[in-house]
């Protein structure tokens, strides 16, 4: 009787695994990318969060809120792929009476707020209440 030892895989085992690969792959895929895009918005609004707090600082020293020039004053530092910062200042006494600011996502998101009597930023959400950051499509 002669004993035959195999060694490593035969074709067909080889091809299922790569078959269960690609079907474990194509089910993560789509969840790993919106998980990606949530962890994006939210460090558009803990940006947004920061530059309320360095604009309320900044405010209570000069008695006006900063633009974007003022950016070494307000120490601002938006997270990785975060872009396109938009400050633009409201009131009477331009500066005094609030700011609205946007920022850019990456997926061709926007996150805004928006301070005191300035305008809502353009599609901002109307439920959106004064300095409530929040993002939208």
């Amino acid at each position: 009787m002669f004993s035959r030892r195999t060694h490593g895989f035969t074709l067909i085992e080889l091809l299922l695994v790569v078959a269960i690969v690609g079907v474990l792959a194509a089910v993560a895929l789509p969840k790993f990318a919106t998980t990606r895009q949530r962890g994006f918005r939210t460090s558009g609004v803990a940006d947004l969060s920061n530059l309320i707090i360095q604009q309320e600082r900044f405010y209570s020293e000069t008695g006006r809120y900063g633009t974007i020039a003022d950016s070494a004053a307000l120490r601002l530092r938006l997270s990785p792929r975060n872009t396109g910062l938009v400050i633009t200042l409201a009131g009477a006494r331009v500066g005094s009476d609030g700011f609205s600011a946007t920022v850019a996502i990456p997926g061709n998101q926007t996150c805004g707020v928006f301070v005191g009597i300035a305008p809502r930023p353009t599609g901002m959400p109307s439920s959106t209440g004064v300095s409530r950051p929040v993002c939208w499509p």
